[in-house]
């Protein structure tokens, strides 16, 4: 990998769940290779309250997450993008701006854990696995050989990592 720091941006419905636990797992281990950021297409007031506690129990920092509206990362004069990924259906669906650095996109679907029923303990088993198949991903993703590669090639591996469950 060279010096360029690629910015990735995760989109979910709401911002307050999945997309932040993504870009709080990119923003630690894609240092120093990759900054993360996260929007919603309907984004909640706050981050979801199960969310905010498993990162924080997981020891990831939480301050400086809020959900935020896609519409800010397609401004005029906002950061160029490498890759977008969307993380629900409904962002998926939605009609977005021309992102400013003409980025891969790739849709990975993710349950979402704000969804699941049942016990409580259930519930933290639900956000458990969103983050470990998240942090699966990222992974993998985070060690392909992006300087290597062109643009088709990029576009491949990161829609194989979606489709991997």
């Amino acid at each position: 990998m060279n010096d360029k720091i690629f910015h990735v941006l995760f989109l979910s419905h709401r911002n307050s769940a999945r997309s932040m636990i993504a870009e709080a797992i990119l923003n630690r281990i894609g240092q120093p290779n990759f900054q993360a950021y996260s929007a919603g297409v309907e984004p909640a007031n706050a981050i979801d309250p199960e969310t905010r506690e498993l990162l924080q129990q997981t020891g990831f920092p939480v301050d400086n997450l809020r959900p935020k509206h896609y519409r800010e990362f397609g401004l005029e004069g906002a950061r160029n993008l490498d890759f977008v990924f969307t993380l629900h259906d409904d962002a998926a669906g939605e009609p977005m701006p021309e992102w400013p650095g003409v980025p891969v996109t790739a849709h990975w679907e993710s349950p979402d854990p704000l969804r699941a029923e049942g016990e409580p303990w259930e519930r933290k088993q639900a956000f458990s696995r969103t983050m470990m198949e998240l942090d699966r991903r990222l992974k993998i993703f985070i060690n392909l050989p992006l300087s290597s590669l062109d643009r088709l090639s990029v576009q491949r591996h990161v829609d194989e990592i979606g489709r991997s469950t």
